[in-house]
């Protein structure tokens, strides 16, 4: 159940195709640290799990400039859940009982200086791609708020407890040491919808418009010094027109 077929796809000036030899990685571990440690030369964003990942490369195809880049951990059984980045921070031991194999999606970045839609939009057609060839029935990953200080991130917080938590069946339990239990803290308050999506990573917003859900708690990564939720889709949830809007991208 690889993804070795998963063949390049092309958006505008855009091509997004797999991370092929050390050096197509080395280009996303740099992009990577440029967006998720601000340069620092001190902490290279590399680790254990990137071995155990497809890497996925967004080119702007004129000038081979690397513009955008994520990982995919196929999780082909339950047996491989706990083997998740996620299940670091967070017993996901309630999945087991879902189904079917699952994608987690990591380290997804967008090279600050570019603003190009098509960019996003290409990224999660080739996502797709790969959903198609998996037979995945979820995709999950760690959304990040950046700052490690859970009050600071309220507005979008508050929209999550109020809209979008897990089921109780398939919500992940606390593991990590250091949470922040947004759930509690902010229980019965009116979310704010238009200071919650301007607060609230782009990334996250559109696991939302897929029909995600969030766990509910955050876990303050110091490594990191982000604030991230647990985020899943099922992917046969996923809205009928978004589904087919990325179908159409993946071709």
């Amino acid at each position: 159940m690889g993804m070795g077929q998963v063949r390049a796809l092309t958006a505008g000036t855009y091509v997004a195709r797999l991370a092929d030899d050390p050096a197509d990685l080395s280009r996303a571990l740099a992009l990577r640290n440029l967006v998720f440690r601000k340069g620092s030369p001190a902490a290279p964003d590399a680790d254990a799990f990137d071995a155990a990942c497809q890497h996925m490369l967004i080119e702007d195809a004129a000038s081979q400039r690397l513009v955008c880049c994520y990982r995919v951990m196929i999780l082909p059984d339950a047996d491989a859940i706990p083997h998740s980045y996620s299940a670091q921070f967070y017993d996901l031991s309630r999945l087991a009982t879902f189904g079917g194999p699952m994608l987690e999606l990591g380290r997804f970045c967008v090279h600050p200086d570019c603003a190009d839609a098509d960019v996003l939009r290409l990224a999660w057609g080739a996502l797709a791609r790969i959903v198609n060839q998996t037979g995945a029935v979820m995709l999950f990953g760690c959304s990040s708020f950046d700052g490690a200080h859970g009050p600071n991130h309220d507005a979008a917080l508050t929209l999550l407890q109020a809209d979008h938590l897990a089921q109780d069946i398939w919500r992940p339990l606390r593991k990590a040491p250091a949470i922040y239990d947004f759930a509690t803290v902010l229980a019965g308050r009116a979310p704010d919808l238009r200071a919650a999506l301007r607060a609230m990573p782009p990334l996250l917003r559109t696991y939302l418009a897929m029909g995600g859900w969030v766990s509910d708690h955050a876990v303050l990564d110091a490594d990191l010094n982000t604030l991230h939720v647990f985020t899943a889709v099922e992917i046969a949830k996923i809205p009928a027109a978004r589904a087919r809007a990325l179908r159409a991208i993946a071709g």
